[in-house]
């Protein structure tokens, strides 16, 4: 609702409505470089492994190294077929030494989730959480001084592709991710609904 009150261009893609684009393309990837952008990207899919053979699985089904992976950091990978295609790109994040996080792409939710379930060994536990998340981005160089007011999370010095957990506009755990694909400073915020509303998130960073 907020994007059609924004008179966003809406596309279908992956079975959402996505905001395309707003006054036009130009305009938006100036302000991204030069100030700061907001993309929602809650078409997004969240995989959560947990157990005792929680890594073990992750390292199975990715083609990177997640063992390197300390909690707090995160890992650009890919899942592959056995004859080396790719099933998706993903983003894997170590929430925790038996708990992982994979973000994988709108369009491939269903067939990503069989295929992680149908390779899965041992004590393990798989939640798809997809439905039950939004994943705000805030993109570009105000991005920090733009979030700083509104989090509980030390932003300073955030290394790429490293995360935290902290409270957001009031809700509490949310993962505040120096990931994005702009090449410009800027965080993935996720935001878990049973936590609380993101559209007050949206409405406080666009304030």
């Amino acid at each position: 609702s907020r994007h059609v009150d924004l008179q966003a261009k809406l596309v279908d893609f992956g079975g959402f409505e996505m905001p395309l684009q707003y006054k036009g393309i130009r305009s938006e990837h100036t302000a991204v470089r030069e100030k700061a952008g907001m993309f929602d990207v809650s078409h997004m899919g969240e995989f959560f492994l947990s157990g005792p053979d929680a890594l073990a699985n992750v390292q199975r089904l990715t083609v990177n190294d997640a063992s390197r992976l300390e909690p707090g950091h995160a890992q650009y990978t890919a899942m592959c077929l056995e004859t080396g295609g790719i099933v998706d790109d993903l983003i894997v994040y170590a929430l925790a030494p038996d708990r992982y996080l994979l973000v994988v792409n709108a369009a491939n939710i269903p067939k990503d989730r069989e295929w992680v379930e149908r390779h899965l060994e041992g004590d393990v536990r798989f939640e798809d959480r997809s439905d039950g998340m939004s994943l705000i981005a805030l993109q570009g160089p105000l991005a920090p001084g733009l979030l700083a007011p509104l989090t509980d999370v030390s932003l300073d010095g955030m290394a790429s592709y490293t995360f935290k957990t902290g409270t957001v506009c009031g809700i509490p755990d949310v993962i505040v991710s120096a990931t994005g694909y702009t090449g410009e400073k800027g965080f993935e915020l996720y935001i878990d609904h049973a936590q609380g509303d993101p559209g007050a998130v949206w409405d406080a960073l666009l304030a």
